[in-house]
């Protein structure tokens, strides 16, 4: 039996993303035309499957490109979008706002490069954010036991679900694929003999952008 859930839409594409810039809270400008486009094709589908089995609330973080992902869900689904300033991505400090290729110079890497260490002035280090939002994470879930929940979020936060809930040391050299209005789901199971397991379900599903993606193609 699956008691609870948690389903994490990663955002559309950002103009951000799109010019190779570090989109921190003081410089994110939103989505482009394609990111609306990915995420309201997100929305239909779970809204079909909000119509068959209602999800139970539905959250996004505090930069411009979660708030208006949140809210084409909350329209779709028409339930409300819960903002939370804990579901925002990494501090990125004085790197918000320039070039990634800048940064990544300047540091010897991105952030998972050099994990304990800050890539710019003022920014997290990869490890300080994994603990600071995986605590956060661990209460939000005991917050929502029993229900079905949605978020709108970074591709890190995911990364963070990831860590926390499969046990994956920190500073690991591994890492996941989020691309933009993807899906990723976890199940916490209980079985017969009372036993409790938590499950990823899928992972960076993005079935619902297939056609999306043949018509940039053609």
């Amino acid at each position: 039996m699956i008691t609870t859930e948690l389903v994490f839409i990663r955002h559309g594409e950002a103009q951000c993303n799109l010019d190779g810039l570090v989109g921190g809270p003081r410089t994110c400008t939103g989505l482009t035309n394609r990111g609306y486009a990915q995420v309201e094709r997100v929305a239909l589908r779970l809204a079909a499957e909000h119509r068959a089995k209602p999800f139970d609330a539905l959250y996004a973080g505090p930069r411009i490109r979660l708030r208006q992902t949140g809210e084409i869900i909350s329209q779709a689904l028409r339930i409300p979008v819960s903002a939370d300033d804990r579901l925002d991505g990494p501090a990125h400090g004085a790197a918000d706002g320039m070039p990634w290729t800048e940064v990544k110079d300047a540091a010897d890497g991105g952030p998972h490069a050099h994990p304990d260490r800050p890539w710019a002035a003022g920014s997290d280090t990869w490890n300080g954010y994994l603990e600071r939002a995986s605590r956060f994470l661990q209460g939000f879930i005991e917050q929502h036991e029993g229900e079905r929940v949605l978020v709108a979020a970074h591709g890190e936060t995911v990364i963070v679900a990831h860590t926390l809930l499969l046990g994956i040391p920190l500073g690991s050299p591994a890492g996941f694929t989020v691309s933009h209005g993807s899906i990723t789901r976890w199940q916490h199971h209980l079985n017969r003999l009372g036993q409790r397991r938590w499950m990823l379900d899928r992972h960076n599903d993005t079935e619902h952008l297939a056609a999306l993606a043949r018509e940039a193609a053609a």
